[in-house]
Formats: C-alpha cells, sequence, structure tokens
C-alpha cells in the first residue's frame, strides 16, 4: 500500500500541510511513520477521506445529468469576444479553462470571482504514474 509524506497528502488534498497534521492528529486519515522517521498517510485512507470530503456526487444525476465529474471554483477570467468567451476557473491547485459561447456565459452572468463548477465529460482520460523522486 502506497504512503504518502504528509506535505504530499496535503497537496493531493489541496490543503496545507498543518492541515493535514491536524486531520492526522483528529483520527481522519491514518499515519505511520517511515524508516526516516517522517510521518506518513496510508494512500489507501486518503483516498477514501478524498471521497468522503467530496461529498454526495449524485444530486447532479438525479437532476438528469451524466456527468460525473463536478469540480467546484472560482471564476478568475472571463475573455469574450462577438461569439465564443473563455472562462477561467481556479479549483485549489487546479486552473480550469472553457471555451463557450458568449450566448451563455451573458446568460449565466459569468464575471469574476463567482462561484462555478466545471462540469467534465470526457471521452479520453489519460491517467499516468508519475517517475519517482
Amino acid at each position: 500500500m502506497p504512503h504518502y509524506r504528509i506535505s504530499q497528502a496535503a497537496k493531493f488534498m489541496g490543503v496545507s500541510p498543518d492541515t493535514m497534521r491536524r486531520w492526522a492528529d483528529a483520527g481522519k486519515v491514518r499515519t505511520a511513520t517511515d524508516s526516516a522517521g517522517h510521518r506518513t498517510v496510508d494512500g489507501a485512507d486518503l483516498a477514501r477521506l478524498a471521497i468522503e470530503m467530496a461529498g454526495d456526487q449524485s444530486s447532479a444525476r438525479r437532476n438528469g445529468q451524466s456527468t460525473r465529474n463536478r469540480i467546484a471554483g472560482i471564476v478568475t477570467r472571463v475573455t469574450k469576444d462577438e461569439v465564443a468567451a473563455l472562462v477561467e476557473l481556479q479549483a485549489g491547485p487546479y486552473r480550469m479553462v472553457s471555451m463557450i459561447t458568449r450566448e451563455a456565459a451573458d446568460e449565466l452572468g459569468l464575471e469574476p470571482g463567482m462561484v462555478a463548477d466545471a462540469v467534465v465529460k470526457a471521452t479520453n482520460v489519460s491517467v499516468e504514474i508519475p517517475p519517482p523522486h
């Protein structure tokens, strides 16, 4: 089972290492100590916590949506021309960019500072394992 250092686990969860330490101290996630004496987080338990913290994602499907990947964030920029709008959303450490019609952007009233969901439905999603450090 993989284990991650506190700082790595925090990065995956989009929180500070101090927050991850507090969660570990509170028993929200299991930890161990590696051979170098560093506190580590159990990978499977971290995955469980991530799912738990994401909450119930089924409400969109109950409302007739097939999309499962909803990522909440804050709109940071909206660039419009006559036909299209480029919308940038910051969701934790992730920057999401969407090209939509100007009409849709206007109807939604999109502007920087608003909370919005990035809804992702892709036919091709790659999964890679990063090289060891």
